[in-house]
């Protein structure tokens, strides 16, 4: 089993940026992928930025340019940069990763409003 603990989110103005942090703990050593899914009511969760541990990225077309995803491997970390933040940013980030599992972290709330 994997533990995944975020931390980071809040409340931010429109341009305003916010960098999102998720720790892993547990089973770590099998890990590959690491990254941040996001969700707003009645929407499904959708990808914003994943990492392998090769350092492989998916990047969702939304957020390119103003997010960067970055990897901690020495401390099973994995963060979220976001710059140029926009009101329809505003959701439920979780914390994902997998091995032959997929494991999530509780959910931060990120709010970009005025």
């Amino acid at each position: 089993q994997v533990q995944l603990v975020e931390s980071g989110g809040g409340l931010v103005q429109p341009g305003g940026s916010l960098r999102l942090s998720c720790a892993a703990s547990g089973s770590i050593f099998s890990i590959d992928a690491m990254g941040w899914f996001r969700q707003t009511p009645g929407k499904p969760r959708e990808l914003v930025a994943v990492m392998t541990s090769g350092g492989g990225t998916n990047i969702a077309d939304s957020v390119k340019g103003r997010f960067t995803i970055s990897r901690d491997n020495a401390k099973n970390t994995v963060y979220l940069q976001m710059n140029g933040l926009k009101p329809e940013d505003t959701a439920i980030y979780y914390c994902y990763s997998a091995d032959s599992s997929t494991y999530w972290g509780q959910g931060i709330q990120v709010t970009v409003s005025s």
